[in-house]
């Protein structure tokens, strides 16, 4: 269960991330791997996180949802990080390495799409945003939202929405932000760093 921690200056989500260990899934090759950024901007005395909405494609198992800018490894990426930089550059239109500070890295994401695949990895990489740099979407994203940490982390905007697998509806658990759904691996990835935070704020 998530411990909810309300507002949060970006000095505490410095220190939060300072000397995390992360738990990372090196034995998942790299075909098989994927990096996001996670990006933070201070908000008076709270942050907010850019999120993106997805373009809607038919071949795309995360058509439409709100996620973080990431993808793919390239087999030109030297690394994550190097993958999750390229892809919010292009997605975005952000460029991480001039317009913001990275701060640290969250556990990888491992998921499964079906049975009978090999599982695959996500490292979510947390950066604090430098100055107001402007977005620039390319055609793989809908829309960007800046959502406010306390209302992510409010236990008050938890809900539940009913996700269907091979026509079966499975509840889960969401945050529900102008009519948008936060759900599935980018709330997994938030949980991780809102427990983080709630253990240095105690």
């Amino acid at each position: 269960m998530v411990a909810y921690c309300g507002a949060m200056r970006i000095e505490e989500l410095r220190w939060a991330l300072a000397g995390f260990a992360p738990r990372t899934r090196d034995d998942v090759e790299a075909r098989r791997r994927a990096a996001v950024a996670a990006i933070f901007r201070p908000a008076g005395e709270d942050v907010e996180v850019l999120l993106i909405r997805r373009a809607e494609h038919p071949r795309d198992p995360w058509s439409g949802h709100m996620a973080f800018p990431g993808g793919r490894m390239d087999a030109a990426d030297p690394s994550p990080l190097a993958a999750a930089i390229r892809e919010t550059r292009e997605e975005v239109g952000l460029k991480l390495e001039r317009d913001a500070r990275l701060l640290g890295r969250l556990s990888d994401a491992v998921t499964l799409r079906r049975a009978a695949d090999a599982p695959a990895a996500i490292a979510p990489f947390v950066f604090e945003l430098q100055g107001d740099p402007p977005l620039n979407i390319n055609q793989e994203v809908q829309e960007t939202l800046w959502v406010p940490w306390s209302y992510l982390a409010d236990g008050r905007n938890r809900s539940v929405f009913l996700w269907r697998r091979h026509a079966i509806p499975i509840p889960m658990p969401c945050v529900r932000f102008q009519g948008r759904v936060i759900w599935g691996l980018t709330l997994g990835m938030l949980n991780e760093l809102m427990t983080l935070v709630r253990g240095r704020q105690a």
